[in-house]
C-alpha cells in the first residue's frame, strides 16, 4: 500500500485484525501489516479506534494523542515515509481487546465505505488540505486531560476520524461533517461553561 491511496475502513480493519499473531499486539505490528508509507491510513486507524471502547483503557487516549500528533505533523509537512520513535512503535495492547473494538466498528465501517466516493474535492486539497490537517493536530492536544473521563475522547476522535477518512478517500463530504462535528463539541463546551457560571 502507497501513500495515500484510498482504502476502505473495513479493509483497514481486516489489517488490524491480521496484525500480530500473538495475545498482544504492538503498534509496529500494526505498521507491518499497513505499511509505513501509509500515514493518512495510520491516522484514520488510530482515531477510529479510539471511537471504540479501547479509549476506556487507561493511558490510551495519552498515547493516541502522541502517535496522532507525530503523524499529522509528518503528513502536514508533506512527509511520504511515516516515522515514529521506539516507546510508541512498542507499546502493545491485548489483541483480545483489540478484536472486540474492531467487531464494534464493522457494521459503521461498512455503511461509511458504501457512502463514500470523490466528491467536494477542494476540501481535499491544498490549502484546505493543511487547514484540515492543523484542526486534526489541534484536536489530541485536549486528550491526556481528560483521561479521568472515560469514552470523552471517542467524539474528538469520530470528528478526527472523518476528516482523516475524506481527505485519504478525497470525499470533502466527510472533510466537512468533521468540522461540523468539531464546531458542535466545541459549541457544547461553551454552553455547558455558562450554564455552570
Amino acid at each position: 500500500m502507497t501513500g495515500d491511496d484510498p482504502r476502505t475502513l473495513t479493509r483497514l480493519l481486516d489489517a488490524v485484525d491480521e496484525a500480530g499473531g500473538g495475545e498482544v499486539v504492538s503498534v509496529q505490528d500494526i505498521l507491518d501489516e499497513i505499511g509505513e508509507q501509509s500515514i493518512m491510513p495510520i491516522v484514520l486507524i488510530v482515531s477510529i479506534l479510539l471511537v471504540s471502547p479501547l479509549s476506556g483503557i487507561p493511558g490510551m487516549p495519552t498515547l493516541s494523542s502522541l502517535i496522532l500528533l507525530t503523524l499529522i505533523l509528518q503528513a502536514a509537512v508533506g512527509r511520504k515515509q511515516l516515522w515514529l520513535p521506539p516507546f510508541l512503535r512498542n507499546r502493545r495492547v491485548r489483541a483480545e481487546r483489540l478484536h472486540v473494538a474492531t467487531g464494534w466498528l464493522r457494521r459503521p465501517a461498512a455503511w461509511i465505505d458504501r457512502h463514500s466516493h470523490p466528491r467536494l474535492r477542494i476540501l481535499t486539497r491544498h490549502p484546505l488540505r493543511l487547514v484540515t490537517l492543523m484542526l486534526c493536530m489541534a484536536m489530541p492536544l485536549q486528550w491526556p486531560f481528560l483521561e479521568f473521563f472515560p469514552f470523552v475522547t471517542s467524539f474528538g476522535a469520530g470528528a478526527l476520524a472523518l476528516m482523516a477518512f475524506g481527505l485519504l478517500t478525497h470525499d470533502g463530504m466527510y472533510v466537512l461533517a468533521g468540522h461540523i462535528a468539531v464546531a458542535a463539541q466545541v459549541l457544547a463546551v461553551l454552553w455547558l461553561a455558562q450554564a455552570a457560571a
